[in-house]
C-alpha cells in the first residue's frame, strides 16, 4: 500500500468512527405478498432514513432480519442500501455465520459500495468465549473495510473484548449486553486507546452507556420516527441527560412493546408501525413473530397516533 493509499484508508476509517458515534439505524427488509424481498420498498425506507440525517445505516442487521435471510438476500440487501443511501449516510453491511461466509460477504459488500461491515455475534451454541473474539479478529484481518464488532452477550471476558476493540481494523464495538459493569471495565481498560464503544441497545439504554463512556447508539426506531432518535442523540451529545430521559419516556411504550415474547416482537412492532403509517412492509419471517394480535395492534396504533408529525393510515 502506498502512502497515499494509507492516507485515504485512514481518512475513511476516521469517517466511519465518527459516524458510529452518531446513530446507527438498522433498516427493515420489506417482504412482498409472495414472501420474497421487495427491494423497491426497502430502498425507499433506506433513502428516507438517510435523508432524515441518520449518520450510519446498517443493512442486514437484526432489525433487517439477517438470520431468516438467505445469503443471496443479505448480499442484495447490502447493494440496495448502498445505492439508496446515495452518499447521504454511511452504510454498514451486516455479515456473519461461518467465517468463510462472513469474509466472502464482506468482500462483496465492499464491491457494492458499503463503507464498513458489522460482524454479527456468533450464535454457535458451542462457541468458546475467546474463540468468539478470534472469529471477529479473523474477519477484521481478512477484510479491507473497517469492522464493527457486535457483542450480544457478556460471555467474552474483558481481556478478549479489549483485543477486539483495539484491533487496527475494528472501528467500533457495538456493545449490546446489559452488563454495564462489564462495559465499565472495558472502557477503563481501553482508556487512551483506539477503542470506540457504542451503545448497541438502542435509545433506551443510551443515557447510561454515555455516562460510562460509550458514544452513539443503534436504533430500529429510525424506520418509523428518525427525528425522535436524532433528538435523543442531540440531547446526549449536549450532556443534557434530563432532556434525553424525557424524550426516551415518549418512546418507552413503543420500545417496551418490542421486548414482548422474549424480544420476539422486536422487528414486528417496527414493521407494523410502518404499515400503520402508510408503508406496508409485510410480516416478519419465522422464527420472529409474524404479526401482532388485534389488541397489540390497537395499542401500537394509539402510541404512534400520538407522535407528531406522524399520521396513521386509515383502517
Amino acid at each position: 500500500m502506498t502512502n497515499d493509499q494509507k492516507h485515504e484508508s485512514q481518512k475513511h476509517e476516521n469517517k466511519v468512527r465518527k459516524a458510529l458515534r452518531g446513530i446507527s439505524g438498522v433498516h427493515v427488509t420489506a417482504w412482498g405478498a409472495d414472501g420474497e424481498a421487495d427491494w423497491a420498498v426497502t430502498a425507499k425506507i433506506v433513502a428516507r432514513i438517510a435523508a432524515a440525517g441518520i449518520h450510519n445505516i446498517v443493512s442486514a442487521g437484526n432489525t433487517g432480519e439477517f438470520y431468516p435471510m438467505t445469503t443471496d438476500e443479505v448480499v442484495r440487501s447490502h447493494a440496495v442500501a448502498a445505492q439508496a443511501a446515495n452518499g447521504k449516510a454511511l452504510v454498514t453491511a451486516g455479515i456473519g455465520r461461518s467465517l468463510r461466509e462472513a469474509v466472502s460477504t464482506g468482500r462483496l459488500a465492499a464491491t457494492a459500495g458499503c463503507d464498513a461491515v458489522m460482524v454479527h455475534h456468533p450464535l454457535d451454541p458451542f462457541a468458546a468465549p475467546q474463540s468468539q473474539a478470534d472469529y471477529i479478529i479473523a474477519i477484521a484481518e481478512a477484510l479491507t473495510l473497517p469492522v464493527v464488532a457486535y457483542i450480544r452477550s457478556d460471555a467474552i471476558g474483558v481481556k478478549d473484548l479489549v483485543r477486539v476493540a483495539t484491533h487496527a481494523n475494528v472501528a467500533g464495538v457495538k456493545f449490546a449486553s446489559t452488563n454495564v459493569m462489564l462495559l465499565s471495565e472495558c472502557v477503563r481498560a481501553t482508556e487512551g486507546s483506539s477503542a470506540n464503544w457504542i451503545c448497541g441497545l438502542a435509545e433506551g439504554w443510551a443515557a447510561p452507556f454515555y455516562a460510562l463512556g460509550a458514544r452513539g447508539f443503534t436504533s430500529g426506531l429510525v424506520n418509523v420516527a428518525p427525528e425522535r432518535s436524532l433528538a435523543i442523540w442531540q440531547a446526549l451529545e449536549a450532556g443534557d441527560f434530563a432532556k434525553a430521559r424525557a424524550q426516551v419516556s415518549e418512546i418507552a411504550g413503543f420500545e417496551t412493546m418490542r421486548t414482548k415474547y422474549g424480544n420476539g416482537a422486536n422487528v414486528t412492532v417496527v414493521k407494523e408501525a410502518l404499515g400503520l403509517l402508510g408503508t406496508p412492509v409485510g410480516p416478519v419471517r419465522l422464527p420472529g413473530l409474524p404479526e401482532l394480535n388485534e389488541a397489540e395492534r390497537a395499542e401500537l396504533r394509539r402510541i404512534v397516533s400520538g407522535w407528531s408529525p406522524a399520521r396513521v393510515a386509515a383502517e
